[in-house]
């Protein structure tokens, strides 16, 4: 008797969840809201919290000459968004790539006077403003707001390692004797370091220089930092 009570009262149970929950189900599979959550939309996403771009913190300061002799700083730059990459001239490697990532984001910007870019040799010995203009000459930069600079190594070394943490340094095994990152620093009109964040919500910091993607987000990017 008692058993029979039991079957009765989860039939019960049964049927009302049928009635009440079950269309709700269905209504939401059909919406798609099935699979929709806060945390869930930043992750498939990306959407930034904000709507704007991560402000990391400002700039290393630097100052070095140009490939015309001049003295150039980040104060040279104020009011402008700017791109910054390390390299040298005689990079087998990855230069030859990130020379001309750069080249189409001159050639998408030019002629904004509030747009431009920073090369900075990590080969100052070999790399003097005579071969940066040689160099600026040969990948037929045509931008007034591109600067390739030298200047003293070990304050090259501790700008790169040191204050944008994108790694450069001298191997004699590697190709070209030197090593470094391949990452593109974005920084904005009021000297601040900014980013988007990756699909996880996180900021991606630099980028990649050597990547297709990676060079239409920071196109993408340059266009959100002008407007502001």
């Amino acid at each position: 008797m008692f058993k029979n009570k039991s079957y009765i009262g989860i039939s019960f149970v049964i049927l009302v969840f049928g009635i009440f929950v079950i269309p709700k189900l269905v209504s939401r599979i059909q919406n798609g809201d099935i699979v929709k959550g806060e945390r869930l939309d930043k992750v498939s996403t990306g959407a930034k919290e904000d709507g704007k771009l991560v402000e990391i913190g400002p700039a290393p300061k630097f100052e070095l000459t140009n490939q015309n002799n001049v003295l150039i700083s980040n104060e040279s730059y104020k009011g402008k968004v700017y791109v910054l990459e390390f390299f040298f001239t005689t990079c087998p490697t990855i230069c030859p790539k990130m020379n001309q990532s750069m080249l189409e984001i001159e050639n998408k910007f030019f002629g904004n006077p509030n747009f431009g870019i920073v090369s900075i040799t990590i080969d100052p010995e070999h790399d003097t403003p005579k071969v940066l203009k040689e160099h600026a000459d040969l990948l037929g930069v045509r931008s007034s707001n591109w600067n390739f600079l030298s200047g003293e190594k070990t304050a090259i070394f501790d700008l790169a390692n040191k204050g944008f943490n994108l790694y450069a340094g001298e191997n004699s095994k590697a190709n070209g004797g030197f090593e470094h990152s391949g990452l593109f620093a974005l920084i904005d009109k009021n000297g601040n370091i900014r980013c988007r964040r990756d699909n996880f919500g996180n900021p991606i910091l630099y980028y990649d220089g050597l990547d297709k993607k990676g060079v239409r987000d920071l196109q993408q990017d340059i266009n959100v930092l002008l407007k502001e």
